[in-house]
């Protein structure tokens, strides 16, 4: 089956991903800052088999240990976006449930008793939602979460009270980043209750030209005025990049710049991952305007994802110094952008 980063979706000249996550904490337990060790294990073992119920089949969870993973494992899980940068940074007791297709994480023991998150390609916000919103409704009827009528889910973090939800959208934003305008739009965002981060997240610096928005309210707002809000705003900031990226196909430095990244990714034997990010972002650039030929947005997101340092070293199962990363790198885009053209 295909992981969610090696498919496009809608928009996807634009959009790399959907996700949908649920911050939800269960009744018969105080919140993570107050559980020791032991109880946080019986927090993942009431989880866990509550996942082992037939109902909850088809969604082919794996469990992993966070404890027993060694690094590459563990940051490789970031790499995917499967878990959390803190998440990997917290105590043993930390566990995560993956779907076969990697499009669905539960993490326990993270910032609440249960992170969960969705994850699909290209802007799918309601499709995601809906995915997530089943999830939610099996988990909530086995496992009692934490609730309030005026307050509604109870969350470790008073931020995230409310619906416990966090939509977001992975953005590609080439050409607003060359007109220089991500920081009006990322003033005007918080304005409407969301917030632009980087490719990780909160606390992390966008690569590549991508940024992920998503809401910052939760209290006094259903999770489906949340998602319309967000998919409104969503396509305004697309069109303003596809308007804005016809302006630069007209700027010879901009087309040149791609030409150039075309023939480093095919030819390179060395690429470090701060220049593949650079350069994988003007081919990607050069396939939307038309430059381009001979690839494909699923390509592109599937390339951008194997080639991250720990996901690099996790298919080798071996540590890898700085240079076999950057030789490995420049291998799989030799290989992979080999028949790619420009037009």
């Amino acid at each position: 089956m295909n992981k969610w980063y090696e498919k496009s979706g809608e928009c996807s000249d634009v959009v790399l991903s959907t996700r949908i996550r649920f911050a939800r904490n269960m009744s018969d337990y105080p919140f993570p800052c107050k559980l020791n060790s032991n109880v946080k294990s019986q927090v993942a073992n009431d989880i866990k088999r509550v996942l082992s119920n037939k109902s909850f089949a088809n969604y082919n969870f794996r469990c992993l240990n966070i404890a027993s993973m060694n690094r590459i494992d563990t940051r490789s899980l970031v790499e995917c976006h499967l878990v959390s940068p803190e998440f990997i940074k917290k105590d043993d007791s930390g566990v995560v449930f993956i779907s076969s297709e990697d499009n669905i994480s539960i993490m326990v023991n993270e910032e609440d008793h249960i992170r969960m998150q969705v994850m699909k390609e290209g802007l799918s916000l309601e499709e995601t939602y809906n995915v997530a919103d089943e999830l939610d409704n099996k988990l909530d009827k086995n496992l009692k979460f934490a609730f309030n009528e005026n307050l509604g889910y109870l969350t470790q973090c008073l931020t995230n009270l409310g619906t416990g939800m966090r939509a977001s959208v992975m953005l590609h934003l080439p050409a607003l980043k060359e007109c220089g305008m991500i920081e009006k739009i990322s003033s005007n965002l918080i304005k409407l209750g969301l917030t632009m981060r980087g490719l990780y997240g909160e606390g992390t610096e966008p690569k590549g030209d991508i940024y992920q928005i998503s809401n910052q309210v939760t209290l006094g707002i259903s999770e489906k005025t949340a998602i319309k809000n967000l998919n409104d705003i969503t396509m305004q900031i697309i069109n303003q990049e596809r308007n804005y990226r016809k302006e630069l196909s007209k700027n010879i430095q901009v087309t040149d710049a791609i030409c150039r990244s075309l023939g480093i990714l095919k030819t390179a034997k060395l690429l470090s991952n701060d220049e593949f990010m650079k350069l994988i972002s003007n081919i990607r650039l050069g396939l939307s305007m038309g430059i381009i030929k001979g690839t494909s947005y699923d390509v592109l997101n599937n390339i951008t994802i194997k080639a991250q340092p720990y996901m690099l070293m996790k298919e080798e199962k071996s540590e890898l110094t700085s240079v076999k990363r950057d030789q490995k790198r420049a291998m799989i885009m030799n290989t992979n952008l080999q028949n790619t053209e420009i037009l």
